[in-house]
């Protein structure tokens, strides 16, 4: 049945089409319709697809608010997608053989896409002005019919006073400050009045520190460093340098906007039950929190708290979070995983091989893309560019499932100069190198890599460099699952059956093992408390303690609370069967009761604490004292009021000595 209907137009014949491959690619319950000047001369062509009522896929992205404007028009209301097959596929020198790839683009275009989650933030237009000298007050006299200001000056350099007192000017040095658009609070040093009387310049009464002030907006003067880390993507404070007549101009225009309510995209899904940073004071995973740029990451108590209003969207958290507790949500990674799998699987449907995946954003990746089109070679014929919001958002699941599902190497396109939160991607990439590596598939240059530039020609040259032929056959699971899920499918789709069970990993990684030093554990089952993954379990009917390899994802938690310290991480990749099955690690007999050989506890840990308290507690010096350990809770009671224990004797005291002993 046919439910969609794709245009692939040539441009003015700018670009070939190959019809048998986007058949082959698109055919299955879809038309495939071409044309050479869609947008213009054969416009009636896509008007006339628009009375058959069925979903639409143009291959033009140039001309997309005019097809939308044609299709409102006509009361069209089936969804519409748009894919760029001229600047990422036709214009190319090897455009004759980029069939497959513009079937892939097409297929990939037409699933729609999630809606955007938001975060509202409301400002009342509360502003806080920060200066240093009379500049700050003339920024002040612009925006003061705009906003409600309190300007706070620095007191080093000397300002006259404005004949009259509109708004309060202060004097102060902010310290720290925390918050965003609508909730920012400011905290204060050496904060003063002026006196009423000052004259050719401000005078100061007496300062106090440690004031806090509440704004809905911090304009920041001063020229001086930053109160917030990544302070261009706070919203809500606006920097610049007061010597900057330019820089300050755009601050004041600004400004004026930051009243009423906004929205922002809410960039990270977040489960708190899933974090594996703390447990019972102690702390575990840390890597969202080491990797942050813009704070809005923070310990909690047994779980990181991640401010949604301060979050900028890099994704580095969701990129390395182990447990999937952090995971990006623009668009959320079923969607990208799922756009990803028909680009490469129509690929491959329509004769295209040894494809390389191409990831980039809208803002650097989407200019270099164009400009190579226009002005250079255009991208070869087996690169699939694919456009995520953040390249930086790119986990380990979507590295190994691009590489399963038919892709012989994997790019990531960033600038020159390294943007913030991009260390997470640059982490996995390392990852699976070294994954790809032990299961001998790293010949040749290397299949995952990033590219850093800003010059379309170098991405160009770096493209067109041989990658490795693909070495193993494309899977086919779909992308279903947690992103956890979806990596340990695709590494076992990837994992030949001659390849060592046991891959080494980088430090970091999220697979691998808790190794348990046995003859140290005394079975204590602090680990099994603390495990957030239940990677620990013990048996409740015996004393035994196992462990689940497919589990761990290296938090380090059971590190940090083992009393014994015998447990130590090992990332790893552990093909073998016995990985997905609970593993006895330690086992015991209980402890017989010396009394009524009731069973309770286990010999390592009795014994144990015996040796813990004869050699550093005065009560059990005695031997007697010490075998009371080996009793259970109630014969313990017994031997207390029975046996003549008095456990509030102490050791016998030395006799006093008189003057007859010295005589």
């Amino acid at each position: 049945m046919t439910v969609r209907t794709i245009f692939a137009c040539t441009c003015e014949d700018s670009m070939p089409l190959d019809g048998r491959a986007l058949t082959r690619g698109c055919g299955a319950g879809a038309a495939i319709r071409t044309a050479e000047n869609l947008c213009r001369t054969q416009l009636d062509r896509f008007t006339a697809a628009l009375a058959e009522g069925r979903a639409l896929t143009i291959g033009c992205t140039q001309e997309a608010p005019l097809f939308q404007q044609e299709a409102e028009a006509a009361g069209f209301g089936q969804p519409i997608a748009f894919a760029n097959i001229r600047e990422t596929a036709g214009w190319s020198s090897e455009a004759a053989k980029a069939g497959p790839k513009m079937a892939a683009l097409l297929a990939a275009a037409a699933l729609p896409a999630p809606d955007t989650p938001l975060v509202g933030l409301v400002s009342e237009g509360v502003t806080l002005l920060l200066g240093r000298d009379a500049t700050a007050l003339a920024v002040a006299e612009r925006l003061k019919h705009k906003l409600d200001l309190t300007v706070l000056l620095t007191g080093e350099a000397e300002v006259t006073p404005p004949r009259q007192a509109d708004y309060p000017v202060l004097r102060g040095r902010a310290r720290a400050a925390t918050g965003w658009l609508g909730q920012f609070e400011v905290l204060v040093d050496g904060y003063a009045a002026p006196s009423p009387a000052s004259r050719a310049v401000y005078k100061w009464g007496t300062r106090r520190d440690g004031a806090r002030s509440r704004a809905d907006v911090v304009l920041d003067l001063t020229g001086g460093a930053p109160l917030f880390p990544l302070a261009e993507t706070r919203q809500g404070y606006l920097r610049a340098n007061p010597d900057d007549a330019a820089e300050v101009e755009k601050l004041v225009a600004a400004a004026g906007e930051l009243v009423g309510e906004f929205d922002q995209p809410r960039f990270i899904d977040f489960t708190a039950g899933l974090c594996a940073h703390g447990r019972n004071k102690r702390t575990g995973c840390t890597r969202c929190l080491d990797l942050c740029p813009t704070g809005a990451i923070t310990p909690g108590r047994d779980s990181v708290v991640i401010t949604a209003e301060i979050c900028a969207g890099c994704g580095a958290c969701a990129a390395v979070c182990p447990t999937g507790a952090a995971s990006y949500a623009l668009p959320p990674p079923g969607f990208t995983l799922g756009r990803l799998r028909t680009l490469l699987s129509t690929y491959t449907a329509a004769g295209g091989t040894d494809a390389v995946l191409l990831l980039h954003d809208e803002a650097h990746g989407e200019a270099l893309l164009d400009a190579l089109a226009r002005h250079g070679e255009g991208l070869p014929a087996q690169v699939l560019p694919l456009r995520v919001n953040e390249v930086s958002q790119t986990d380990l699941a979507t590295l190994a499932a691009a590489l399963a599902w038919g892709a012989a190497g994997v790019r990531l396109l960033l600038p020159a100069r390294r943007p913030h939160g991009v260390d997470g991607a640059l982490r996995n990439l390392d990852t699976m190198a070294a994954a790809l590596a032990g299961m001998g598939l790293a010949d040749g240059p290397a299949r995952v890599a990033a590219i850093e530039t800003d010059d379309p020609f170098t991405l160009g040259e770096v493209l067109r460099q041989p990658m490795p032929r693909l070495a193993w056959s494309p899977a086919s699971f779909l992308a279903l699952g947690t992103s956890r899920e979806l990596l340990k499918q695709a590494l076992a789709a990837l994992h030949p059956a001659e390849a060592p069970a046991l891959v080494p990993l980088p430090a970091g990684a999220p697979l691998g093992a808790a190794l348990v030093r046995a003859e140290g554990c005394t079975l204590c089952l602090a680990c099994t408390m603390a495990c957030p993954t239940q990677a620990f379990s013990a048996n409740p009917d015996r004393p035994q303690l196992s462990f689940l390899e497919d589990a761990c994802v290296q938090c380090g938690l059971c590190v940090a609370t083992c009393p014994e310290q015998v447990i130590s991480l090992a990332p790893r990749l552990n093909f073998a069967p016995e990985a997905a099955q609970p593993q006895v690690v330690k086992a015991e007999d209980p402890f017989l009761c010396t009394r009524c050989a009731r069973p309770f506890g286990t010999r390592s840990s009795i014994e144990k604490v015996k040796q813990k308290l004869a050699a550093s507690h005065w009560m059990f010096s005695d031997p007697k004292r010490l075998a009371v350990l080996e009793l259970c809770e109630d014969c313990r009671v017994v031997e207390a009021t029975t046996g003549g224990l008095d456990p509030y004797a102490g050791t016998p005291r030395p006799r006093p000595r008189t003057a007859e002993d010295l005589d």
